[in-house]
């Protein structure tokens, strides 16, 4: 499987909601940001994602390959229900991009790097 095929697989398993699947991508001692979540916390974090923009769809404007390293823009077309990055969105559709960086080892990921572009949702709900 090359690393393409790694996470256009990874990617649809966020979007199934599959947590029980998320195991095979993601290592038991992954970092987000810095942060050491562990594969609990980093599950954690997606089910609340889910939880609080029920709409939720990561689709991939562009990938970078290159071993061991992921680089992707994300975009997002969605409805938050409450607060989003401290933004009372309340229901309203926004759209926005994440770059984000991935180290893959082992063949899970191990390392997220993650910015989200917060300016353009400011502008679409000022």
């Amino acid at each position: 499987m090359t690393l393409q095929e790694f996470y256009d697989a990874y990617i649809g398993c966020l979007n199934r909601q599959d947590w029980d699947e998320l195991r095979r991508y993601v290592a038991d001692d992954v970092k987000h940001n810095g942060r050491p979540l562990g594969l609990s916390g980093y599950r954690s974090m997606l089910i609340k994602d889910f939880e609080d923009i029920p709409d939720l769809r990561f689709v991939i404007d562009r990938l970078v390959c290159d071993p061991p390293l992921i680089a992707a823009r994300l975009m997002f077309n969605c409805s938050p229900k409450g607060h989003f990055l401290g933004l009372k969105i309340n229901g309203r559709r926004i759209s926005f991009a994440e770059n984000v960086f991935y180290e893959v080892k082992g063949g899970k990921i191990i390392d997220v790097l993650s910015a989200i572009d917060k300016t353009s949702i400011e502008n679409q709900i000022a």
